[in-house]
């Protein structure tokens, strides 16, 4: 295929992807990925990625390779779509937590794949000639934010995430591994500059370095990928966030004055606020039931339900008190251990009531610390005035 002939099917390609919905693509080359795979290896043998078992120096060496996923591959069709809604949603109230803006819509992964798949379908007719190819939406093993950065959709930003210059960091990420030969595009000779906006305002300092997080201080990863305990410590640092987190993003000057535009097959769940007391009585069939179509279903009902007593906590209305203390008294353990913890923050008569009939009959050690640690807290806090500022 000569030069000319590449172009014109790449600009097929690209114009074909945008018909199908993808706000921003490009290709790159299908070369390994070195230097971000020493960067992830870093992170693994640091200790920056622990309770994250399934990330592995394995996982990283293939990921960064892709020929190890696609023998033969050429090219990378890199693709974005913007998830930044048009219009945010009315906070529903005071005992209400927040969801991370990607989870404000249906399961990303299928949308994306399915747009993929069809353009891997139109290739072979595109090219006369049969094409293999292998979709990755952020689920497989391709380091795609590699990907992007060096086909020129955008750059690294400091919070590690994708800035574009159109969609700010608020896109979705996939990519077309292809063994087609097509004209690569650019990277894009950008960077953060002097700006650690996202570093000074991440609330728990996941941020630790430019460019480098420490996942098990992320509040993204405490409300999603953990499955145990939020350490104390953290815990005042959530606020009000029971699914992911925003604010690197919500900071970050590159966003601003973003407008929201979504890809067909991505539909609003109404996510953007969940009310915090029905979901800590929330059966597991009402759970997969509400959120069958969302990414909420990740964190599970009963990491959800702690994320709720953490949020609870923080927010410290009275109100939230009773829907806590049946929580510490019926939940799992996880749970109650996190219901205590809330009381113990709002404090108040029916808060130690609720603390002193656990205290008498709880059996399990690690919930037991967590009452005594909540009722110490009660005896030495002033009698609660509301709601506490976040």
């Amino acid at each position: 295929m000569t030069v000319k002939e590449s172009l014109s099917l790449k600009s097929r390609i690209v114009s074909h992807a945008r018909d199908l919905g993808f706000d921003m693509v490009r290709v790159t080359t299908a070369d390994p990925f070195p230097q971000d795979a020493k960067s992830a290896v870093e992170s693994i043998k640091e200790g920056r990625m622990d309770g994250m078992p399934w990330f592995t120096e394995e996982r990283v060496e293939r990921a960064a390779d892709p020929q190890k996923l696609l023998p033969g591959a050429k090219s990378i069709i890199a693709v974005a779509v913007s998830y930044l809604p048009r219009e945010e949603e009315n906070h529903p109230g005071n005992l209400a937590g927040r969801v991370a803006r990607y989870a404000q819509w249906t399961d990303y992964h299928a949308a994306m794949k399915s747009g993929l798949r069809k353009l891997a379908y139109a290739l072979p007719e595109m090219a006369g000639a049969p094409v293999r190819s292998r979709v990755f939406v952020d689920d497989g093993s391709l380091l795609e934010r590699a990907v992007v950065r060096r086909a020129g959709i955008g750059w690294f930003g400091k919070n590690s995430n994708i800035l574009t210059a159109s969609h700010g960091s608020w896109v979705f990420l996939g990519a077309l591994l292809t063994d087609l030969s097509l004209e690569p595009d650019e990277p894009l000779l950008k960077n953060c500059g002097s700006c650690v906006t996202c570093i000074e305002q991440c609330p728990t300092g996941a941020i630790v370095a430019p460019y480098v997080i420490d996942a098990p201080r992320c509040i993204s990863y405490l409300t999603i990928e953990n499955r145990g305990a939020i350490p104390r410590d953290l815990r005042p640092l959530v606020g009000d966030w029971v699914f992911g987190c925003d604010i690197c993003q919500e900071v970050c000057p590159v966003n601003r004055g973003v407008t929201g535009k979504s890809m067909a097959g991505l539909k609003r769940t109404g996510f953007s606020w969940i009310e915090l007391v029905p979901l800590l009585s929330m059966s597991q069939e009402e759970f997969s039931a509400g959120f069958k179509d969302s990414p909420i279903k990740r964190a599970k009902l009963a990491g959800m339900q702690r994320n709720a007593c953490v949020a609870l906590g923080n927010i410290g209305d009275v109100r939230a008190a009773p829907a806590l203390g049946e929580a510490l008294l019926e939940g799992v353990p996880m749970v109650r251990a996190h219901a205590a913890w809330a009381l113990g923050r709002i404090g108040g008569g029916a808060a130690e009531r609720f603390l002193e009939e656990a205290a008498l009959n709880e059996q399990d050690p690690a919930v037991l610390e967590e009452i005594e640690a909540a009722r110490r807290a009660v005896c030495h806090a002033e009698e609660p005035v509301g709601r506490r500022p976040l």
